[in-house]
């Protein structure tokens, strides 16, 4: 069955579900002064009872949220709130939550769950992006860029790699590195290229 979708906005009559009657959308009944919600928006024609939630209106969004208005903020270039902790830094993507989470496909725009802020600013579902880690992927499903600090792991690369023989020391190859986009020529090895600038792993030959 096709789920019913009501358009919030194009609402101009509500029925008193206590007295049955009829009116402009308002929180309290016109007849007899029963609060239809103790969060109401106007705007989005939203009534709730569950104040627990900390819903708030926001302008930018044109949506109501959840959270408390305190805790988030509006950024005008992404077109969306996001947590106040990533007020200064966070790397800004025209548009970055209007689109589908890369795993789950959720319209992450109007997503009641939580969501993260890669590096490179492309957002993800918080818990798909721990699923991404539990099975050891660490790259951006849009850009492959890498999703968090990944020196350490380079360096344990780098020791690994030192012990191994490799028998094509002659053959050069180009890599374009998916961290910082520089184009490098190196030695080919069977398990893994370096960029000879940013000297990540998260590459790939050209």
């Amino acid at each position: 069955m096709k789920r019913h979708e009501l358009p919030r906005h194009e609402v101009q009559q509500v029925i008193c579900s206590l007295c049955g009657t009829e009116q402009e959308v308002r929180q309290v009944c016109i007849n007899c002064g029963v609060c239809m919600g103790k969060y109401f928006c106007g705007s989005c024609k939203l009534f709730d009872d569950d104040v627990s939630k900390q819903q708030y209106h926001c302008n930018g969004c044109g949506i109501c949220r959840i959270g408390g208005r305190e805790n988030f903020f509006h950024c005008s270039k992404c077109g969306c709130c996001y947590s106040i902790v990533l007020k200064n830094s966070h790397a800004c993507v025209e548009g970055a939550m209007h689109h589908d989470c890369p795993i789950c496909f959720e319209y992450l725009f109007e997503s009641t769950n939580d969501v993260s802020v890669l590096p490179c600013g492309h957002t993800i579902h918080v818990k798909c992006l721990k699923e991404m880690e539990e099975h050891c992927q660490f790259a951006c499903p849009l850009c492959s860029k890498s999703v968090c600090d990944m020196s350490k792991a380079w360096e344990r690369l780098d020791m690994e790699l030192a012990t191994l023989s490799d028998s094509c020391d002659d053959k050069m190859v180009r890599i374009l590195c998916n961290d910082c986009g520089a184009i490098s020529e190196v030695q080919f090895h069977l398990i893994a290229h370096k960029c000879q600038n940013c000297k990540s792993y998260n590459t790939r030959q050209i």
